[in-house]
């Protein structure tokens, strides 16, 4: 048996000569994963033996950190929005830039509120763990949620999410539009949709081109094969003034924002990331009769 600083100490290094990134950080949230432990409880047993049962649980899971399997994936759960949101290989992981979005999509929820003294009706597509559509809900008035994605594994994961953390939302498999049961208008489409060049996968991080659902990143051969799909067919979907709202890969600003003026959007908005990197493109649809 060891103590609890040797057991730390030792995974760090095994995480830092397999070149995992943020090692130090990522055994950490591993020892606390196991072992229950905050920082403080850490410190004041740093010297105390650890359980034998609880060492070799730890360690079965940092040697599998080892082979670049995402911390998120080992723990079960990401972080979002301040809402705990579990996550499996079937899910794309929420990211930190992903929050940029829901907080765009907020402003004009909390806008359509005091226009219309209702809640909006919101479709997310490629929904995956429900986390846009589910923070929505919980820090919105909705008055309907939606959330569609071509994995049936995806939206279980999506259903237990919106379940945990008491949410009002339906989650329908399929492609897109399609995947809706009828024909429904919305107030807001929002959509995260897959956008990396197929050509770019290769040069993904391990933890990504390797463990991450390839249906979630592949934007086939441009990486804007959903968006051109979603720009098209979403103001059948769209009220008078609704709007549709989209995460982007960083270059991608002037292609899908070409794409929605085209098809007769209005209103265009780029959004930056918290890096200041081009993350957001959104567009009102005004009906002309």
């Amino acid at each position: 048996m060891s103590a609890y600083e040797e057991v730390y100490r030792h995974a760090a290094a095994l995480l830092t000569e397999h070149a995992v990134p943020d090692a130090a950080l990522d055994a950490w949230y591993l020892l606390e994963h196991v072992t229950g432990l905050c920082r403080a409880e850490y410190f004041l047993r740093a010297k105390e033996q650890i359980p034998e049962e609880w060492e070799q649980a730890f360690f079965s899971l940092i040697n599998r950190r080892c082979e670049r399997i995402p911390l998120q994936y080992l723990t079960g759960v990401q972080e979002f929005m301040g809402f705990p949101f579990a996550v499996s290989p079937a899910t794309l992981i929420p990211r930190q830039d992903t929050e940029c979005l829901v907080e765009e999509a907020i402003k004009y929820l909390q806008q359509y509120e005091r226009e219309y003294s209702s809640g909006a009706r919101v479709l997310d597509l490629c929904t995956g763990t429900g986390c846009i559509v589910i923070s929505l809900a919980k820090l919105c008035n909705l008055s309907y949620a939606v959330g569609t994605d071509i994995s049936e594994e995806a939206l279980n994961i999506a259903e237990r999410n919106a379940k945990d953390l008491n949410v009002a939302a339906e989650f329908y498999l399929g492609d897109l539009f399609a995947a809706l049961p009828q024909h429904e208008i919305f107030d807001l489409v929002v959509s995260n949709p897959p956008y990396i060049p197929t050509r770019d996968i290769a040069g993904l991080m391990p933890e990504v081109r390797e463990y991450e659902p390839m249906t979630a990143l592949d934007g086939a051969e441009d990486g804007l094969k959903f968006y051109r799909e979603i720009v098209q067919t979403a103001p059948e979907y769209l009220s008078d003034g609704g709007r549709l709202l989209f995460e982007i890969g960083c270059e991608q600003a002037e292609q899908v924002r070409t794409l929605m003026l085209q098809r007769g959007f209005t209103e265009l908005w780029t959004g930056r990331d918290y890096a200041s990197l081009d993350r957001m493109v959104s567009g009102v649809w005004r009906n002309r009769k």
